[in-house]
């Protein structure tokens, strides 16, 4: 027997509100700018996501993953990647325990509620393999023994697109299991402005922590609700339409468009579209959820899903160029 899925009312929408408003807050005073940044790191809190943000270095990406963390009073964890690390440095290990004649387990940094792992593509195929395990099982298995991840549970990966020398690029498959990318851009020269009178005030000093203004089980509570939003069917039609557009290109898109696309992307965009949406309207302050929700969403939805071939890459052609023409033949409902 299925149970109807009960909408939110006012009353827990505010409530939503003043959490969401609080967490927003806690980021502002530190991040500078990001909108972008800040909605999708919070998009992925409220869904159990996970975030696959690409930028040059020196863009906050750290100090975005760890204020987040420390505004819900959850635990931090970074990975610096490398070629060398291996599987049992983030999930974790057994040690021997002279004292004892016996080995002890030691969980890794995977064991955390927001973990950053900074440049992944520098990892191994092995490690990264572990790792994207770990986030689709939320558990570890060390020693025979299974090890369940706390939740909530947010990965935030990073990759450097300008130094690609010694890297591991992330493939397809594993790409797919993030919920959605962001490409984190640079300030403005005001924004940057900012940023040094903030670094001159002490802001950043280590002994300056973010204050938690809510709980880890108001963030449990978050994403419950967020399940519950209204999404029409219509609505859910109109985004498996344009991850169905991807797949058959030469059917919907213009000729000197669809040749450039290889491969559409697969259910789990239309599933990320659904989940995203859905957290984008409770962070707009609705109950239901609009078709600019999908629209504003479809970037980093599908940016990352879609295999784009040699064409498009001598051509300069970005997956945005044609996600926009992806959107502009699907009616909107």
């Amino acid at each position: 027997m299925t149970t109807a899925r009960t909408q939110p009312d006012q009353r827990e929408l505010d409530s939503v509100r003043r959490i969401v408003d609080a967490i927003s807050q806690a980021f502002a005073a530190k991040i500078v700018g990001q909108r972008d940044l800040r909605e999708s790191l919070l998009i992925g809190l409220l869904t159990g996501g996970h975030i696959l943000l690409e930028s040059v270095p020196g863009l906050a990406k750290t100090t975005a993953a760890k204020v987040l963390a420390e505004a819900v009073h959850g635990r931090f964890q970074r990975v610096q990647c490398t070629p060398d690390l291996l599987p049992s440095d983030i999930i974790g290990t057994q040690i021997y325990d002279s004292a004892t004649t016996s080995f002890v387990t030691q969980l890794g940094p995977v064991h955390s509620n927001v973990l950053l792992l900074d440049e992944i593509n520098r990892s191994s195929a092995k490690t990264q393999s572990a790792m994207l395990e770990a986030m689709e099982e939320r558990q570890t298995t060390i020693g025979g023994q299974v090890y369940p991840i706390a939740e909530p549970f947010l990965v935030i990966a990073t990759q450097n697109p300008v130094d690609q020398e010694g890297t591991y690029p992330l493939s397809e498959a594993q790409t797919d299991r993030f919920l959605i990318k962001e490409i984190v851009r640079y300030p403005s020269p005001e924004e940057e402005v900012e940023v040094m009178s903030r670094i001159d005030a002490g802001i950043y000093d280590r002994g300056q922590p973010t204050r938690p203004v809510v709980s880890l089980d108001d963030v449990l509570r978050l994403q419950h609700l967020v399940r519950h939003v209204h999404m029409d069917r219509a609505l859910v039609l109109y985004a498996s339409q344009l991850v169905d557009v991807t797949r058959h290109p030469a059917q919907k898109l213009p000729k000197q468009i669809a040749r450039l696309i290889e491969y559409g992307a697969s259910p789990r965009a239309t599933i990320a579209f659904c989940k995203a949406a859905r957290a984008r309207a409770v962070l707009h302050g609705r109950t239901h959820v609009l078709p600019e929700d999908i629209a504003k969403l479809a970037h980093r939805v599908l940016r990352h899903r879609l295999i784009l071939g040699f064409e498009a890459a001598s051509a300069n052609v970005t997956p945005e160029t044609v996600i926009d023409a992806v959107m502009r033949v699907v009616r909107v409902p």
